[in-house]
């Protein structure tokens, strides 16, 4: 005889919580198992710009470890804040505004690359890690940067340079480009 789905999921992935009962039939007492089902009715979009349906007209989902980051996706929980400006002197507030669309979305890294100033931050920081790995093993490089750092007239001449390139779009950051060019030798 066949097993149901219950039984195949109890041997493949047996559930957590399990509850039963003991049943008497005539003289025999039999160990009933029910089934462990929750179903949660909320709004979970958080501040979600989106229309969402009227209550009557939403439908259940199931919701495992499987698809779990697509039922965010579908979700898109939102939420906006605004903290204290610690960043430089002027004080004030950073409001941002964080979507999460899957649990990576929790991650440190990935909140920073949602708020305007500390993204700026953190790719300047992306830039000189980048700069660092260039500089390794480097010599010719190491000492160009080190008389442009001892030399007042160089470091203009790089401003002035660096002032004329154009920004680097954020599709270069995408594929990899880091807008840092290699210096010329002369």
């Amino acid at each position: 005889m066949a097993d149901g789905t219950q039984h195949a999921l109890k041997r493949v992935r047996p559930p957590r919580v399990q509850l039963t009962y003991d049943v008497e039939t005539g003289d025999a007492i039999e160990k009933m198992e029910l089934p462990f089902i929750v179903g949660v009715m909320a709004d979970l979009a958080g501040k979600n710009n989106s229309e969402l349906p009227p209550l009557s007209e939403r439908k259940f989902s199931e919701i495992d470890r499987d698809n779990f980051n697509d039922a965010m996706a579908s979700i898109k929980p939102t939420i906006a804040v605004s903290v204290p400006n610690k960043l430089n002197d002027e004080g004030g507030n950073i409001n941002a505004e964080l979507t999460f669309k899957s649990m990576d979305d929790f991650e440190p890294v990935n909140v920073i690359k949602q708020v305007g100033p500390l993204k700026e931050l953190y790719d300047a920081r992306t830039r000189l890690n980048d700069l660092l790995a260039k500089l390794d093993g480097n010599d010719d490089l190491d000492q160009l940067l080190g008389d442009v750092v001892a030399n007042t007239e160089r470091q203009s001449e790089v401003k002035e340079a660096v002032n004329g390139l154009p920004q680097a779009s954020a599709s270069e950051d995408e594929t990899g480009t880091d807008g840092v060019d290699e210096p010329e030798e002369g």
